[in-house]
């Protein structure tokens, strides 16, 4: 397998690659984009920091392409949507540079209290100006931390051994994480009215861009002093410009930029209280290290059939939490399937709930799992990257819900989907035995005891009367078929019995059909657990 590598990583993650048994490594260093398109027309892998990007019409050109690695946290020079559209990795290295990035950041508050820059620049110039350059002290100042990932929270520790307060804003922060911070959680509002200092450590979304807008300026103490190690286009730089000549900013300090790099024109290079750095965030001797054999290992791994680490567009999955997930993986991969074959209609809703100790699980990968099965029969090269992609394309909307009720089983899944005419298929599974073996609990709300290990299944809706399982293994016998297992369920209230019957092999058009035209026969439906579209 072929890895292209556009950008320059650490030699040490080079030489891992290398180091690999069928690995052919490609350095292309300072590529153009059409160079980069026509290397990349048979390679696995691709490899980049923030010089090159992996654009769509480059993924077009490469047939072969399985995953693409960032040498980095941000993935905006990759078209991460045309990638997962082709079901392809991507992924970056948010834990290399977690440290680097966080020092700069308090490197930029630490200059935004104390003119330290400036003084430099002062006295390079030969003078001695020492009543102009006074500062603040971050002891008991409050410090605002927008988003408390990796970098936030690591900026956040800093700031509590400097004896700041904390306040901080991220709608993922459990109470237990804050707690152990030691920050107070709070609304974006109340951060926004009651720091002294704040700095952004946010992806860059739809709702993420400038959330630090002149509205939000207007909520701020004046004298504010704001910092940004994250992505450009967090804060709107225009409005840090107004805020910076009114005063109401004192001092910021920006690594990153809405357009990269900087324009000489640009009106933030007027302001002598306003620092900046070229993007610098992980430009350390351990980052480059640390990020180039991440980003190396990451994609040796995924080529390889191993843990997915790190991925942008697919659930990462521990490979000791994958042991004990894969069992249900299979479950869920059967029910989707089973489910889709068994629904007449176009699907516009699925619910999945997920009781007892599965509630304990990710279940980031069971859903893609059924999603998998669902899509098998209706679309060719689904995999758990594009999965929710194609489900959002057909119109058919998820919800997942998990729950803590006891019923009969330790484990459930249960799967439903509501078809355009408002019908609901109701499907409930588990595993049995100390073989995991995967079974279906409930069909439409019925008691069944269907083993979902044979190729194919044969489900019978019929007037309940005498004759019908002869008949049905008459016929079944006649074409030379034989019955693994048979599970029956009576409906006394309809009178209409539920008839499930694994089979080693399939069965013909005219057996099915004669099936079928039996005189007491509602609906037959032949459900393939492992066949091709």
């Amino acid at each position: 397998m072929k890895i292209l590598i556009a950008d320059k990583i650490a030699e040490s993650g080079v030489d891992h690659l290398r180091e690999q048994a069928g690995f052919e490594v490609i350095e292309a260093y300072g590529s153009s984009p059409q160079e980069l398109k026509t290397l990349a027309a048979d390679v696995d892998a691709i490899i980049v920091r923030s010089a090159s990007s992996v654009t769509r019409e480059i993924i077009e050109a490469a047939p072969k392409l399985k995953a693409v690695g960032r040498a980095g946290v941000g993935v905006d020079n990759i078209d991460v949507g045309a990638a997962t559209d082709r079901g392809i990795l991507v992924m970056n290295t948010p834990g290399g540079n977690t440290i680097a990035t966080a020092e700069l950041t308090f490197t930029h508050l630490l200059s935004s209290a104390r003119p330290v820059p400036q003084a430099n620049e002062s006295m390079r110039s030969g003078k001695w100006d020492k009543k102009a350059f006074q500062g603040t002290e971050l002891f008991k100042k409050t410090l605002g931390v927008l988003g408390m990932g990796r970098i936030g929270s690591e900026v956040a520790k800093r700031a509590k051994a400097f004896g700041m307060t904390v306040l901080a804003y991220d709608p993922y922060l459990t109470d237990d994480r804050a707690r152990q911070l030691g920050v107070e959680k709070c609304d974006l509002d109340k951060v926004l009215r009651n720091a002294d200092f704040f700095t952004v450590h946010m992806p860059k979304t739809e709702a993420t861009t400038h959330i630090i807008n002149a509205e939000a300026f207007s909520k701020m103490k004046n004298g504010v002093r704001i910092v940004n190690c994250a992505r450009g286009g967090l804060i709107h730089e225009a409005d840090l410009v107004d805020a910076l000549q009114s005063g109401k900013v004192a001092a910021a300090g920006f690594d990153v930029f809405e357009k990269e790099p900087l324009a000489a024109d640009s009106p933030l290079r007027q302001f002598d209280n306003f620092v900046m750095t070229p993007h610098l965030g992980a430009s350390t001797v351990e980052a480059q290290e640390n990020v180039g054999i991440e980003v190396a290992e990451s994609i040796a791994e995924a080529l390889s059939g191993g843990m997915v680490r790190n991925a942008i567009n697919a659930p990462s999955v521990d490979p000791a939490e994958l042991v004990k997930l894969r069992p249900y993986l299979n479950l869920a991969y059967k029910m989707g399937t089973f489910i889709q074959q068994l629904t007449p209609e176009q699907v516009t809703m699925i619910r999945l709930t997920y009781s007892g100790k599965l509630i304990e699980m990710d279940d980031k990968p069971l859903n893609r799992a059924f999603q998998r099965g669902y899509l098998r029969r209706i679309t060719d090269d689904v995999n758990d990257i594009n999965a929710p992609r194609i489900m959002d394309r057909l119109g058919i909307r998820g919800e997942i819900v998990q729950t803590n009720l006891e019923g009969d089983y330790t484990e459930l899944i249960r799967a439903e989907a509501v078809d355009n005419s408002g019908n609901t298929t109701v499907l409930e599974g588990t595993l049995i035995g100390k073989s995991q073996s995967p079974r279906l609990t409930s069909v439409n709300e019925r008691e069944v005891e269907s083993i979902l290990d044979d190729r194919f299944i044969l489900v019978l809706e019929n007037e309940d009367v005498p004759g019908i399982v002869g008949m049905v293994g008459t016929v079944l016998a006649k074409a030379g078929l034989n019955i693994s297992n048979m599970f029956l369920s009576r409906n006394s209230k309809e009178g209409v019995a539920l008839n499930m019957c694994g089979l080693d092999a399939q069965p013909g058009k005219d057996t099915l059909e004669e099936i079928r035209s039996h005189k007491h026969m509602r609906r037959l439906t032949l459900i393939d657990l492992d066949g091709t579209k």
